[in-house]
């Protein structure tokens, strides 16, 4: 019999019959993993420990929970549950020279956990093995794997189950997740033709049809043809695809996506979007050298001669050799397929010291009162998030015989750097249609939802997102009576608009967009990029200007008239976010970015937009609530169409921007985006505008308790105001029906029947709100007033996230960010010294207050 059970720090020998035995008290907790349960065998719960760690990992056979050697003990103590399957790759440096270099490679049975790598599995310098063994707490009784002929059936049968387990980021609902993307059956085996092709760094085309966007560099034997037609009126003839029928050549690289991270690889056999692990040796069998690769929309690169102005260039800061920074608050964070926008927010999030304390410096309080499944707190995936970005533990620098080795061979050594999101983002998109898809996000959304969430999941006395709350003071003025309306609310960012009628190099512009034209219509590379520049100080001046007010009823004149609007600061934030409105819309409705040069200051001071109140001589509108006008045709009611605009601009579906202003009877955008954040969860809430026939059920959604007969409908017209007042759509639905639909009584009805709002609070659990209103709602809950840090309104500049590419659903982003007095680049995966920060280019900017 083999000594197969050991305690820690004893060498134990026991008979073999008895390893059964031993396990027999703890059968009752050992279970197999059925279809719906998630098994984490890749990621410690608490931290970014993996198999591959110094520990390894410790999963849980109760809850599959994993757990690094650090964090094992507290599970235990808080469960009691003694049988863990531990799990540990080893990687052992090869001996030079022993198999000659003769033996061809075989894949690695010692192989077997499916984990993310970081390396070539099958690099010349290191061998892997991975090993699964029972661990018994409290006394650490170690049983190797496997071992059939001693083990109890129920275990082995566990145990295998755990190992074969699925990612638990797969698909949970239909609609959730989208596939994880998984490694081509190809890739290890793809033959590579030796005909001399080699790919040019730019200036392609399809080799068929002449086309030069969309086109798909094959991997066998190099030829460039154009992919498949989209409905957008993009895409190609698909020669690309006929080439694979005729060749059955099944991989192919799309041009254009080639970047030092990776690139986007289709595999025609397994008819879908898949990873090559070795695509560096794939493009380079064709002369591509990946690290010098940058995205661009048409694959046309500026030889390194000519001055870099492509914005992916600038932005990432292309061609100069950055040295790479490493050690505490220079981890970088892996790319998980478009979410370098979660990774550039919470970079630069936690740069900030109140959310550093908040979650690092509660850490061990955090963990300790953490639930039974900390993989679905926040603050525990928070915290998690924040430690493994500033402890340094991911961030080590490379051994001084590694570099030198690595100048030498210019390749990475076995260094598991920087971290991956998965398990943070699976938490806090979940139930999320945007971020929880593997599509391209808007950062500035992203941020919103973010801060909505820290202020739903509190971490002791201080909320961290008051440093970024401030007031809005909002000065309505009548054009006809003169009178005011001031109003406050509260927002996270101050949104800028772009000046383009300031543009200083309007002649240069107008010139470069005939050549354009002119290159466009040769089929020319187009001439060198004239960027708009915007002096900062025409954006301030537009932000601080009077805006009309669509649809405005003035209580003076009890009727429609023209009214203008002014934004002032009521308070000052301790961070102020200034995100600059790049992204609008073309006529065609397509979303479109302005790519535009603005000199953002390092030292701004905006003490001149401090709101100022009521001020002597002004006459204040009376507060006399608009008529509600229900049309007798329904269908006769007219969509103001500027309203729409302004609602898409905010990132909501048309089709919901339309409804939206229907239902709240064109009223304005204001009205109407209240419409919106009641309904963000409904399923046909981007559907189409279905105008009912008068009295019939004018939504879905409209169930409020249990069931109701929908015979007595109020109508959605009603219903809308009522929520635009800020109430929840049941209780609207409830309150109506109560009254006979008369809206002043069911009003009456709300506030004598405060207990049906406590009853819907629960239904608020996990709704979404998005954009900047989105405290509106949670800023007036408590009695105390909203929380503000007011202060002076001087600040100084400390980061700036950048967007590459034509719209926010695609695209790349990076931020830079001021540490110890130097700027920092954030790149996914590298972080290094910034030569030259484009502080010109950015979308979202960070100032600091200025302590007077």
């Amino acid at each position: 019999p083999s000594p197969c059970a050991r305690p820690r720090g004893a060498s134990m020998q026991r008979a073999g019959g008895d390893v059964g035995e031993l396990l027999v008290p703890y059968m009752p907790t050992i279970r197999v993993p059925k279809s719906g349960d998630r098994v984490y065998k890749a990621e410690c719960a608490f931290s970014y420990d993996s198999p591959d760690s110094e520990g390894g990992l410790y999963v849980c056979m109760n809850t599959f929970l994993g757990f690094g050697r650090e964090h094992i003990e507290r599970h235990y103590r808080k469960t009691g549950q003694c049988v863990y399957l531990h799990l540990k790759r080893h990687a052992t440096e090869k001996v030079p020279g022993a198999s000659g270099g003769a033996l061809p490679k075989r894949r690695n049975a010692k192989l077997f956990l499916d984990l993310e790598t970081n390396g070539d599995l099958n690099s010349d310098d290191f061998e892997y093995e991975d090993e699964a063994k029972l661990v018994i707490f409290p006394d650490h009784y170690e049983i190797s794997l496997p071992n059939i002929e001693e083990l109890p059936a129920l275990v082995t049968i566990a145990c295998d189950a755990l190992l074969s387990a699925k990612s638990p980021y797969r698909k949970q609902e239909p609609d959730s997740w989208e596939e994880e993307l998984q490694a081509s059956k190809h890739a290890k085996t793809l033959v590579q033709l030796d005909n001399g092709v080699r790919i040019p760094p730019s200036g392609w085309k399809c080799s068929k049809c002449d086309l030069r966007e969309n086109l798909w560099l094959n991997l066998t034997d190099g030829s460039v043809l154009c992919g498949k037609w989209f409905f957008d009126g993009s895409g190609g003839n698909g020669h690309a695809m006929e080439h694979y029928k005729e060749t059955g050549y099944p991989l192919a690289v799309k041009l254009g996506t080639i970047t030092p991270d990776g690139a986007d690889v289709y595999s025609f056999d397994e008819e879908e979007p898949v990873l090559d692990p070795h695509i560096a040796k794939h493009l380079a069998h064709f002369g591509i050298d990946m690290l010098q690769m940058q995205v661009t929309e048409n694959g046309l690169r500026d030889n390194d001669i000519k001055p870099r102005v492509s914005e992916w260039e600038v932005i990432q800061e292309a061609g100069v050799k950055l040295k790479p920074m490493y050690g505490p608050g220079y981890t970088g964070m892996k790319n998980l397929g478009n979410s370098c926008y979660l990774n550039a927010v919470m970079q630069t999030i936690f740069s900030i010291p109140e959310f550093q304390r908040a979650y690092v410096g509660n850490l061990p309080r955090i963990f300790d009162y953490s639930p039974l499944d900390p993989t679905q707190d926040f603050n525990t995936q928070m915290a998690k998030l924040g430690h493994g970005l500033l402890s340094g533990q991911y961030s080590k620098p490379p051994m001084k015989s590694e570099l030198i080795e690595q100048v030498m061979k210019e390749e990475h050594k076995l260094q598991h750097n920087g971290i991956s999101p998965r398990m943070f983002k699976a938490f806090i998109s979940k139930g999320h249609p945007e971020f929880s898809s593997n599509r391209q996000q808007d950062a500035q959304e992203f941020f919103l939802h973010l801060i909505n969430l820290v202020e739903r999941n509190p971490v002791g006395s201080e909320n961290p997102s008051d440093v970024f709350r401030f007031l809005v003071e909002e000065r309505t003025q009548c054009c006809q009576s003169r009178k005011v309306r001031y109003t406050e609310r509260v927002d996270y960012v101050m949104q800028l608009p772009v000046a383009m009628e300031a543009a200083t190099n309007k002649d240069e512009l107008i010139a470069y967009e005939l050549k354009r034209r002119e290159a466009e219509a040769a089929r020319r590379p187009p001439p060198e990029l004239v960027r708009a520049k915007i002096p900062f100080t025409a954006c301030l001046q537009a932000f601080s200007e009077p805006n009309n007010v669509e649809d405005f009823w003035s209580s003076a004149l009890q009727a429609k008239s023209a009214g203008v609007k002014t934004s002032r600061f009521a308070s000052f934030p301790e961070y102020l976010v200034v995100q600059i409105k790049k992204f609008t819309f073309g006529l065609d409705w397509i979303p479109k970015k302005l790519d535009v040069s603005i000199d953002m200051p390092d030292f701004l001071d905006i003490s001149h937009l401090r709101a100022r109140g009521l001020q002597p001589g002004e006459e204040e509108l009376p507060d006399i609530a608009p008529p509600i006008i229900i049309p007798d045709d329904p269908k006769a009611l007219d969509i103001d169409e500027a309203s729409v605009m302004q609602l898409a601009e905010m990132g909501f579906p048309l089709e919901a921007c339309r409804k939206a202003v229907y239902y709240t009877g064109n009223l304005g955008a204001e009205v109407a985006f209240n419409w919106i954040i009641a309904h963000m969860e409904e399923p046909d809430f981007a559907e189409p505008l279905v105008i009912p026939a008068f009295g019939e059920a004018a939504s879905s959604g409209a169930a409020a308790f249990g069931a109701v007969e929908l015979d007595n409908q109020p109508p959605e017209e009603i219903v809308a105001i009522i929520i635009s007042m800020g109430f929840q759509r049941n209780l609207a639905i409830q309150a109506l029906k109560a009254t006979n639909s008369n809206l002043e009584r069911a009003l009456e009805w709300i506030f004598s029947h405060p207990e049906f709002e406590e009853e819907i609070e629960p239904a608020l659990d996990m709704m979404d709100v998005e954009n900047n209103a989105n405290a509106n709602i949670l800023a007036e809950t408590g009695s105390e007033g909203p929380r503000i840090k007011d202060g002076s309104g001087r600040y100084e500049l400390f980061g700036f996230i950048s967007h590459m590419g034509t719209s926010t659903m695609s695209g790349h982003y990076v931020c830079h960010l001021k540490k110890e007095g130097r700027w920092v680049i954030y790149n996914d995966l590298r972080v290094c010294a910034s030569e030259r920060p484009p502080k010109d280019l950015g979308y979202i900017y960070f100032y600091h207050r200025i302590p007077s």
